[in-house]
């Protein structure tokens, strides 16, 4: 147990910190503070020590340069337990300092601001870092607070044990104060790295959510970052982790659409998804397209969840549902099921690379944000797509882009008919697609098809339009291109390029 005689305090937010101040003047502690810090605590009417008194040194440089000096970092470096740091501490004049709080400039609050340059460099802190590093390496004499989050535990802890704290406790607080510091120059370093013009990567999240479990649940899982900055939860049970990969991929395909949709997903997949000037005809639709996979599915809108869409909602056994808003009549109808997870989503997901851990280490690409629009296709065919046909043509390149590898689409009237996802060709993907609208009832006379990925053959356009299919959008590319337009040609089907793959594993 060491008891905690003098504290250095230095923190950017002063709005939160007197109670803690007042607890450690209690205590008999006493503090030395620099700058906005130091009159803010003789604001409060406690007794505090300037630094600038304790290292006869001025803060210069118009503030960067207040806390560096050797009677500071002496002080909370020295090991209490070794006669020559103590024979240095009497020699130079260095009081001990037993306790650092701190709470560091708000740089990455800063960048999210859209400041400039010379703003954004300002709120580096150099001072606060150090002394947090320097309190954490020394944990076994001293005790160190990094971030606000700590004031209030650090005050229990003060309470309990008479103003003393443990090793393990000081151990426990070092290894906070390193994941801010790792976190907070993670954050610097991708600022300068914007532009990826170092060979490096850096990824930090000092925020999580144990799940319930991971994938299945002999797994454990986390989440590492601020959900509440996606959506809100308003009512339900805990997410779990295979609920946030399709919440994911739900909220991936939605930001496709700015009309009215509704999508359904089943391990990343939709299984339904229509766009309609209604919501409820959307979700009316999205629902035709697969009602046995929708059961214990996630939904998605980007439409307000008003009470007619929730009646039909709540007639079917689902896990999550995201709406960026809902009516009041709508939300106490469907939150009458206790585990039924709502979500008011707050913002779209705006990432432009995907990371993943891979073998020994980690690939990183670029998000496929690319969606071609209509003046972009290339129409490969003597037939052209009629404007009604182009709408469907697009409406499925956006489902089949969010779909898994090989993908096949068949979509009309801007409802997903059936598809046929995560196969090892594509024709077994068209196959699956066909078998599934059939079985569901829908006649594909006038249907279209959409592939992530160019068919190497004419099989596939064969097929589909012997089911009635006659109007096809691929990215094109293979070397046999010619197969399928000389077939939808001989056959009087519309054929568009558009020039992109969208693989999805």
């Amino acid at each position: 147990m060491k008891l905690i005689k003098n504290a250095l305090i230095s923190v950017y937010h002063k709005d939160n910190i007197e109670p803690l101040v007042k607890k450690l003047d209690e205590f008999g502690v006493k503090i030395l503070s620099t700058g906005g810090t130091l009159a803010a605590i003789e604001q409060m009417g406690v007794k505090v020590q300037s630094v600038e008194s304790l290292t006869n040194y001025p803060s210069i440089l118009g503030g960067r340069v207040k806390t560096l000096h050797p009677s500071v970092f002496g002080g909370i470096l020295k090991r209490r337990d070794l006669e020559q740091d103590n024979n240095d501490s009497e020699i130079y004049d260095m009081p001990e300092i037993d306790l650092v709080i701190v709470d560091l400039y708000p740089f990455e609050k800063t960048v999210a601001g859209n400041a400039s340059e010379q703003e954004i460099i300002e709120k580096i802190d150099i001072g606060g870092i150090a002394l947090i590093r320097a309190a954490a390496k020394n944990f076994k004499d001293v005790m160190v607070i990094p971030s606000a989050k700590y004031y209030r535990e650090l005050i229990d802890i003060l309470d309990e044990q008479n103003g003393k704290t443990t090793e393990e406790q000081r151990r426990k607080f070092a290894l906070a104060a390193y994941a801010e510091s790792s976190g907070y120059d993670t954050a610097i370093f991708n600022y300068f790295n914007r532009d990826a013009a170092f060979d490096g990567l850096r990824i930090s999240a000092n925020e999580s959510k144990q799940l319930r479990y991971g994938e299945n649940p002999h797994q454990k899982g986390a989440f590492f970052g601020r959900l509440e900055d996606v959506f809100d939860q308003l009512h339900g049970k805990a997410i779990s982790y295979n609920n946030l990969v399709d919440i994911d991929s739900g909220i991936h395909l939605i930001a496709e659409f700015d009309q009215t949709a509704f999508a359904i997903l089943k391990h990343t997949n939709a299984c339904g998804l229509a766009q309609s000037n209604d919501v409820t005809d959307a979700w009316k639709k999205a629902l035709a397209g697969d009602p046995v996979s929708a059961f214990g599915g996630v939904l998605i809108t980007n439409a307000k969840v008003n009470k007619e869409v929730a009646e039909q909602i709540n007639k079917i056994f689902f896990e999550v549902l995201v709406s960026p808003d809902f009516d009041s009549d709508a939300f106490e109808l469907l939150k009458q099921k206790k585990n039924r997870i709502l979500l008011k989503q707050n913002k779209n997901i705006k990432s432009n690379t995907v990371t993943r851990s891979m073998l020994n280490g980690y690939l990183i690409q670029d998000r496929d944000n690319v969606m071609v629009s209509a003046h972009e296709l290339s129409v490969v065919t003597q037939k052209v797509p009629e404007e009604e046909q182009i709408k469907d043509l697009l409406f499925g390149m956006k489902a089949v882009k969010h779909t898994k590898s090989n993908g096949i689409v068949l979509a009309k009237d801007h409802q997903l008919i059936a598809s046929g996802v995560g196969q090892t060709s594509r024709v077994d993907a068209l196959k699956q697609a066909i078998e599934k609208a059939h079985r569901f009832g829908f006649d594909l006379k006038g249907a279209v098809m959409a592939s992530d990925a160019f068919f190497p053959f004419a099989d596939s356009v064969e097929l589909a339009h012997k089911e009635g299919i006659n109007a096809v959008i691929q990215p094109g590319g293979s070397r046999r291109d010619i197969d399928s337009i000389n077939y939808c040609d001989e056959n009087g089907m519309a054929m568009v390029f558009t020039g992109k793959r969208h693989f999805k594993h």
